[in-house]
């Protein structure tokens, strides 16, 4: 497994020439993307690890925002953090955003959600180790002032837009970028927050099909993860509040990577879907970050983009499976740490095991792109009644647990529990939150 946290990237293109005609260098940066993506394939006989991120939305006692500017905000936390996570990131102007030490990285998003990134992980004992450490230590710091972190998939009192971005250039683009396409791309940058597993692959086949089973698990794994039972200040009014926010908030980059389910599909495709696609940003020397609604392809049109640049440009998309050097998995929202592990383990049972992989291709025979969308309009508005690619969707997420709880080590079995347990009632961490009132 790659590293799961990377600091932003901040390689100096050539100024932005004139938008080309044509592409010359075209091809050499398809070729760079595809290699990007071939450096992450891992030796075969390497034990598949996991890299694990959770972000939590920081509140006061009365569930108010925390900001990350105000006194005991944010930075104050990351400051307080500085003494276990030695290594900082701070922008020009000073202004700390984030803290790590090795194995570990706390970061922030645009509205001062925390996010934890952690792993390489080979066994889930790890994993529930560090995240629940990490936990004890945000408690400890938060408690005092009046604070809390929690793990929920949307704020659970603001507006986003009454949320204050962190000051980092990069966001300030994004939300004005994304803010023009609708109200869903500021509502995901400021309200959302998310539970991601990353995966190794072993060979360019193996990463197109953990990509293909991952897009086709997608619609299961949201309804299994569902813990946003509030948005924008009310009651939700559908199940999967983070699927009806991540389709509509930029169709360019987000949901399905276009053709990834047809068996034809390939890395050079994915390449070029990356260089057809606005950049929104790109590192620039004066400015560390500059604007431009012009295309990947368009903007490096006359040379061969470095790694760095690769880098950055696959980091500017957010796909529910998303490919960098590994192969992440985007959509659920954060849940408590027992949630998140059980998650881990179930990604683990199902994309580590050699007949898991053969037993989900054919569970998933025959979906495709149309399928993969209407599964998720069917499970906003039905939740565990709806059916899913013809059949009762709690039949196939009773069968991806079995298969799970077969692809794991015996000692492993149990951190599945949790989420076997949600699955097994028909209920959701939302459904019960809505529950309790």
């Amino acid at each position: 497994m790659n590293k799961t946290a990377a600091a932003d990237v901040v390689d100096t293109p050539a100024t932005e020439p004139d938008t080309p005609v044509d592409q010359p260098a075209r091809s050499s940066n398809v070729d760079a993307i595809v290699s990007y993506f071939e450096s992450g394939i891992t030796p075969a006989d390497a034990p598949g690890e996991l890299g694990i991120e959770l972000e939590h939305t920081l509140v006061h006692d009365d569930l108010g925002p925390v900001s990350y500017s105000e006194p005991y905000g944010v930075e104050w936390l990351l400051d307080q953090l500085e003494a276990d996570f030695p290594s900082t990131t701070r922008d020009p102007e000073g202004d700390l955003l984030g803290v790590a030490r090795p194995g570990e990285a706390v970061t922030i998003e645009p509205a001062a959600q925390v996010e934890l990134s952690a792993g390489p992980y080979r066994n889930l004992d790890e994993a529930l180790e560090a995240f629940e450490a990490f936990e004890r230590k945000l408690s400890s710091v938060l408690e005092p002032h009046g604070e809390r972190a929690l793990t929920v998939g949307y704020h659970p009192s603001a507006k986003a837009l009454d949320l204050e971005l962190i000051p980092k250039r990069r966001y300030k683009f994004m939300n004005l970028y994304l803010g023009e396409k609708g109200p869903f791309g500021p509502r995901m940058m400021r309200g959302s927050a998310s539970t991601q597993v990353s995966i190794d692959y072993w060979s360019t086949a193996d990463c197109l099909r953990k990509l293909r089973l991952a897009f086709a698990l997608v619609p299961l794994f949201s309804l299994m993860c569902d813990n946003a039972p509030v948005f924008e200040g009310a009651p939700r009014t559908h199940e999967l509040v983070r699927t009806e926010i991540w389709r509509y908030c930029d169709p360019d980059r987000c949901g399905l990577v276009p053709g990834v389910m047809d068996p034809a599909f390939d890395l050079r495709r994915y390449a070029e879907y990356i260089l057809d696609t606005p950049a929104i940003l790109i590192p620039c020397r004066k400015e560390q970050w500059c604007y431009s609604e012009r295309t990947f392809g368009e903007i490096y049109a006359e040379r061969t983009m470095t790694r760095a640049e690769v880098e950055h440009a696959v980091s500017m998309f957010f796909n529910d499976v998303r490919l960098k050097t590994y192969i992440e998995i985007r959509p659920a929202d954060a849940m408590p740490v027992p949630y998140v592990v059980a998650y881990a383990g179930l990604v683990k049972g199902l994309f580590y095991d050699a007949a898991n992989l053969d037993a989900l291709d054919e569970l998933f025979a025959g979906v495709d792109g149309t399928a993969v969308e209407a599964a998720k309009d069917a499970l906003m508005e039905q939740g565990y009644e709806a059916e899913v690619y013809g059949r009762p969707v709690a039949e196939l997420v009773d069968e991806i647990v079995r298969l799970a709880r077969r692809g794991l080590a015996e000692d492993e079995r149990r951190y599945l529990e949790p989420l076997a347990r949600l699955a097994e009632q028909r209920v959701t961490l939302a459904d019960l939150a809505e529950r309790e009132g």
